[in-house]
């Protein structure tokens, strides 16, 4: 921060004293005044309840547990203002955010329509998203808050119901929010252009628009969608029991949430299949259908010894648990950071036992720290997983879990990931591999199993649970330097395996 910013914490009340910009108030804290950006707080609408330590202390409760309703000390008047101050700021707030949407639409989008020279269809996806069809169920969302608004006594109002039956069009805000960082990205490239900086200027006077970058007005979704929760744990606060919409704003509020706790679950997923598109590119021999083609998460990944039995043949085999499938690659022999396809197993229709150590008589030799991986109609054995220690099994077992775990997660919350992002998400790891082999300065003679390679394939460890799962991809070992004889004779060396 600078030194004009001020310092708070999350249930601080802070006064505020002067607000001459729209994205930063000047305001008393606990110990000073300074600045504060005003995204960061909300209004209370209770101003006159209380103040001081006691007002902070049930901020932070009120905060933890919207249904709470605030203490029985004013009249029955009094608590009917502060609910119509509530239901007030969210109609107004969402009239200003339907002029918002339609300055846009109108605005941007439609003056960038008619400069076909200047702006690809691609371009203009990428920049605008849904946002039409997100500017579309908003009007029709604001016109069902209106027909519930009580104009004379805001009080009685019963908007609960309007977030229930609009529940499923607010889930149009994933798409929306999972591209906007590339939307971002995009404008920032244009931006550094003089004359695209000046047309998006140019389009904000014309449409009289207030003194908002382009960019600003493009976060607007995103902010809102996550604002929804917050106002309707406000008005929970502030809605009898006895209300008559206590029952809609109570399951309006746990909806919202749940709309914000999916959205935020599709980018991470949308991050995750990112990952995984750069993982398969640098995979050597890749056969049948991508990865992502039914898979948006790495569960776990290890190394473990394949028993096949045909022939009891036992291989070393690097192990990758997606959800759905299981992929397996085998190292190469000189290069241990190269990976080659051999195979996978579809866990939809595989079923895994825990095996006991000692002898098997199927397999006829003896087994330790064993899993058994089989067909779950035919109930034939697929083949058996042996891991080094028991912990290696007990966390296999765990990951194997997790894993059908998180498919009836993705049923039930309708997580997706869109044909075109998993199509996109591969082409741009393609790309990028491509560029990576053009600036090192690989040419056609140079054996494909030497380019350079994602940190997944120099180490596969066992990631901690506490690691959050984006982070999966970037735990690697520092790749140790080859000795110069190997490193010289590997360099000008095919070889065919």
């Amino acid at each position: 921060m600078e030194e004009q910013e001020l310092a708070f914490k999350a249930g601080d009340v802070i006064r505020v004293l002067e607000a001459p910009h729209k994205d930063w108030w000047w305001g008393m804290g606990p110990d000073r005044e300074a600045w504060f950006p005003s995204s960061f707080v909300r209004v209370r609408v209770n101003q006159e309840e209380d103040s001081g330590a006691e007002s902070v202390e049930r901020c932070a409760l009120d905060q933890e547990n919207p249904h709470t309703a605030p203490r029985d000390t004013h009249s029955a008047e009094h608590r009917h203002q502060m609910r119509t101050n509530v239901v007030k700021e969210i109609m107004n707030t969402e009239r200003i955010y339907i002029k918002h949407l339609r300055d846009i639409c109108e605005g941007y989008i439609r003056q960038c329509g008619k400069n076909p020279g200047m702006f690809t269809e691609l371009q203009l996806k990428t920049i605008f998203s849904n946002i039409e069809d997100i500017y579309k169920f908003q009007r029709q969302f604001l016109k069902d808050l209106e027909r519930k608004y009580n104009t004379d006594q805001p009080h009685l109002s019963e908007i609960g119901a309007c977030f229930l039956l609009q529940g499923e069009g607010f889930s149009i805000y994933s798409e929306y929010c999972n591209t906007h960082p590339a939307a971002c990205g995009e404008l920032q490239r244009l931006m550094k252009l003089g004359r695209y900086k000046h047309f998006f200027e140019a389009c904000r006077l014309l449409q009289q628009m207030i003194d908002i970058s382009i960019a600003g007005f493009l976060l607007t979704p995103v902010q809102k969608i996550c604002k929804y929760p917050l106002q309707l744990g406000e008005l929970l606060k502030y809605t009898p029991k006895d209300h008559s919409d206590y029952g809609g704003v109570s399951d309006a509020y746990e909806a919202m949430k749940n709309v914000a706790s999916l959205i935020n679950e599709g980018k991470r997923r949308l991050e995750s299949v990112d990952a995984i598109a750069h993982w398969q590119v640098a995979i050597l021999r890749w056969e049948g259908a991508d990865v992502l083609e039914r898979s948006s998460e790495l569960i776990h990944s290890g190394e473990l010894t394949r028993i096949v039995c045909q022939g009891n043949k036992t291989q070393q085999r690097s192990f990758f648990l997606f959800d759905h499938q299981l992929v397996f690659c085998k190292k190469d022999v000189l290069r241990r950071d190269l990976l080659y396809y051999r195979g996978r197993l579809d866990m939809d229709h595989t079923e895994l036992l825990e095996m006991p150590d000692g002898r098997d008589p199927e397999l006829g030799m003896s087994l330790k720290n064993a899993l058994r991986l089989r067909n779950s109609t035919t109930l034939e054995t697929l083949c058996y997983l042996c891991c080094r220690k028991p912990q290696d099994r007990q966390r296999w077992l765990q990951a194997f879990a997790r894993e059908r775990r998180r498919v009836q997660e993705d049923q039930e919350m309708g997580m997706k990931i869109s044909e075109t992002q998993r199509k996109q998400a591969i082409f741009n790891a393609r790309k990028s591999r491509q560029g990576k082999m053009k600036t090192i300065g690989y040419s056609g003679t140079v054996p494909p199993h030497h380019q350079p390679l994602h940190p997944i394939h120099q180490r596969h460890v066992t990631v901690p649970t506490s690691v959050p799962q984006q982070q999966v991809f970037t735990l690697a070992e520092p790749k140790r330097k080859p000795a110069h004889l190997w490193y010289t004779f590997t360099r000008h060396t095919f070889f065919r395996k």
